[in-house]
């Protein structure tokens, strides 16, 4: 069966955006964070970590530092009582002189890769699932993969929210920062499964 997950940005949603950090040490998770995430683990709810790491196409950091920092991020939040069930990032950067990684591709967000790999591995319902991000990019991410969008106001989330408005397709939510995301995300959960 298949079953609902909430999305995450990494970069200014649970961390604060370093730039092209290459190592854990320079990034700060923001505190908030470790409570949000346990607690869409307690509702049940697959937590997975979807970001854009264009600064390996760029030669910033490689595949292997990336991995150590997701494992050493998913090791600080399994230490504070909290599970991310996967993490899933594009490499790419068109203007590469790497020919792995300069092309374009589907799984830079805003297009839908990540979200439909994601989907395929660990049997996820879209429709019922939630992006939360704070880059309009984000929020185009969760469009096109079905997914509700909830923008959070930490890292670029202002200025996003900002240019978002001027569109013609409303924000779902808007939150703080992840935890009140969390929040609004359990309460309509509550509602969907009366």
């Amino acid at each position: 069966m298949k079953r609902p997950a909430v999305f995450l940005d990494r970069d200014g949603t649970i961390v604060d955006d370093a730039g092209y950090a290459s190592r854990f040490d320079q990034m700060a998770i923001f505190p908030q964070s470790f409570e949000a995430v346990r607690r869409l683990n307690e509702a049940g709810l697959t937590v997975v970590v979807v970001t854009n790491q264009s600064g390996i196409g760029r030669g910033y950091l490689t595949e292997d530092e990336l991995a150590d920092i997701h494992s050493r991020l998913a090791g600080a939040f399994a230490a504070a009582g909290a599970r991310l069930d996967a993490f899933y990032s594009c490499p790419h950067f068109a203007a590469s002189r790497d020919p792995r990684y300069g092309r374009d591709c589907r799984c830079r967000k805003p297009l839908p890769g990540l979200g439909l790999q994601a989907a395929a591995d660990l049997s996820l319902d879209l429709a019922r699932s939630y992006m939360v991000g704070d880059k309009a990019d984000d929020i185009r991410f969760a469009r096109a993969i079905g997914a509700t969008p909830v923008l959070v106001l930490t890292g670029y989330g202002r200025g996003a929210h900002d240019l978002l408005e001027k569109g013609t397709d409303p924000l779902p939510a808007v939150a703080a920062d992840i935890l009140e995301a969390a929040g609004w995300i359990l309460t309509r959960e509550k509602s969907v499964r009366k």
